[in-house]
């Protein structure tokens, strides 16, 4: 059982979970719980849905936390403007880690973490976890399955990351424009390096099941290519390479929805072999996509027949959010690196608003 032994002030660390009220919040705040090892001075987590939906969420903290946890709102303004309220009303300690409320903390965590920011030098900004994404024995895993196992080899996510209290005021936290949990972990990733700190790899565990999902989940993440137009605006086209980060398959949706649209307004025109050349191309580009997503996957009758009519949709909503990404964020401006990294910037007002804007 994890318990706030007595440690010296540079080990002590606060936990920070925002939260929609998932079912899977019981489960992370009982492992965390139960993990050995020094447990967390504070716990805080930001409730993050609607007033509307607000229910009590104490019934999810187990005794032994229930002395050290705070529930803060968060206004349903996504998880960066979450995790900022979160570290900067956890206190004054030294460490921040970061859990999502759908990750399990491994048996040892507690005495994992303490080994970890004990191997921090002066300059280590963040420690992220190993995460483990257990997939289903017996059959190949289906492509939400694929999506969610992606996690276990992604860089500088915040699903269980410490980061110094410093380096986060250095820096002004995590920026607010980004109100999806996509791609905000990877632009404070690449903030930190450029404000001179380091990020590296600890040794503790967190298991990251695949929660459930609907049929057009993939369709609602093409959202996520707004994020991406925001991250070119703030660190240049090669983000991608510095980030380690997958570039996924926007050109080819471009191509695929351009050719669709292409094929529909030379019918209109009365082009019929221009319509039926890009209706081809569309044709082609829809199977390809249909058969790289369905081929892994389990082959079962519900799967194909998602992976076949999401794969019509993937296309244009992808399209449809990049357009709009352009739109919303065209006046966002390159990211400028404080310089020195060192914690004197988060009192300058201008810096907090050029993040949260």
């Amino acid at each position: 059982m994890s318990r706030p032994e007595a440690r010296t002030s540079a080990a002590a660390y606060a936990v920070v979970i925002p939260t929609l009220g998932r079912p899977s919040l019981g489960p992370c705040l009982h492992a965390l719980a139960e993990a050995t090892g020094p447990g967390p001075v504070r716990v805080v987590l930001v409730d993050d849905r609607p007033d509307a939906a607000r229910t009590l969420l104490t019934a999810d903290i187990p005794p032994s936390l229930r002395a050290r946890t705070v529930v803060v709102p968060g206004g349903a303004r996504g998880p960066a403007a979450a995790r900022n309220l979160g570290w900067r009303a956890a206190g004054d300690v030294p460490w921040i880690v970061f859990l999502d409320d759908d990750v399990l903390p491994g048996p040892t965590w507690g005495d994992d973490l303490t080994l970890d920011l004990a191997a921090a030098t002066e300059r280590t900004a963040g420690i992220t976890a190993r995460i483990e994404v257990p997939l289903p024995a017996g059959r190949r895993p289906t492509d939400w399955e694929r999506n969610t196992a992606g996690l276990a080899g992604a860089r500088w996510i915040t699903a269980d990351l410490a980061y110094r209290r410093a380096a986060l005021t250095a820096v002004g936290g995590f920026d607010e424009r980004f109100r999806r949990a996509f791609r905000e972990d990877a632009d404070l990733a690449l903030r930190m390096l450029d404000a001179g700190w380091t990020l590296t790899v600890g040794r503790r565990t967190t298991t990251h099941p695949v929660r459930p999902t609907g049929r057009w989940t993939s369709v609602r993440l093409q959202a996520g290519n707004a994020d991406d137009v925001l991250m070119t605006r703030l660190h240049g086209r090669h983000w991608w390479r510095r980030a380690e980060a997958p570039r996924g398959r926007l050109p080819l949706h471009l191509a695929v929805t351009g050719a669709g649209v292409a094929a529909l307004g030379c019918s209109l025109l009365g082009r019929r072999r221009a319509a039926a050349a890009c209706a081809a191309a569309w044709l082609a580009g829809t199977t390809e996509f249909a058969l790289a997503r369905m081929l892994p996957g389990p082959g079962t009758r519900d799967e194909v027949l998602t992976m076949a009519v999401t794969s019509a949709l993937i296309p244009p909503a992808a399209t449809w959010h990049w357009l709009r990404g352009r739109l919303v964020h065209r006046k966002a401006l390159p990211y400028t690196p404080f310089g020195s990294g060192e914690p004197a910037p988060a009192s300058r007002p201008a810096a907090r608003e050029r993040l949260r804007s």
